[in-house]
């Protein structure tokens, strides 16, 4: 029991009280926890797309191999990322995962994501527009930045617009992002 709820506080976000939780259930619960063991040992089989950089348990990725997908490349910051866009069903396109982004603070430079890869499959000629899809953090901006320079001269370079949440009361709302939602008006449809 000890050693269970040991391995489930290792996850992020689960705390002392969740882990001994979650331990009690699957326990009292054998089939979910025979389950989440085959999960887990599917889960080692799991790598990267050699293209994309998605988690993948083919390679290339599914959605790399999909002929059907649009000349157009997302790119996002993690894995995690590309879940997010392929569960809303509206993007038919391809990705590209950074592995981070430029954070000098933190050591990481334009060296250590996956630069190199992405400017590699828009020299083909074949993209048509890369779509930058980053946090809007100061590193994803620099990073975002440093892209569009890298890019420009080679394929078309647009940026996830920014602003207010449907649903949102713009009172609420703070002075960059109503600011970012200003600039990024378009026309209406």
């Amino acid at each position: 029991m000890l050693r269970l709820t040991e391995a489930l506080k290792a996850l992020p976000g689960v705390g002392e009280h969740t882990a001994e939780r979650l331990a009690f259930y699957l326990l009292g619960h054998r089939n979910n926890l025979e389950e989440l063991n085959r999960a887990l040992s599917g889960a080692r089989e799991l790598g990267f797309c050699s293209v994309c950089g998605v988690i993948t348990d083919l390679d290339p990725c599914p959605i790399c191999s999909d002929t059907g997908r649009e000349d157009v490349i997302t790119v996002v910051e993690r894995p995690s990322d590309v879940f997010l866009f392929e569960s809303f069903s509206f993007y038919k396109g391809r990705y590209h995962v950074l592995g981070g982004v430029i954070s000098p603070l933190d050591g990481v430079g334009p060296e250590d994501i996956r630069l190199d890869a992405l400017i590699r499959r828009t020299e083909a000629g074949e993209v048509k527009e890369v779509i930058i899809a980053l946090s809007p953090t100061v590193e994803g901006d620099a990073t975002a930045f440093y892209l569009y320079e890298l890019l420009k001269d080679r394929v078309r370079v647009t940026r996830i617009a920014r602003g207010i949440p449907t649903g949102a009361e713009l009172s609420l709302a703070d002075p960059v992002t109503v600011k970012e939602a200003f600039l990024g008006r378009k026309e209406m449809e």
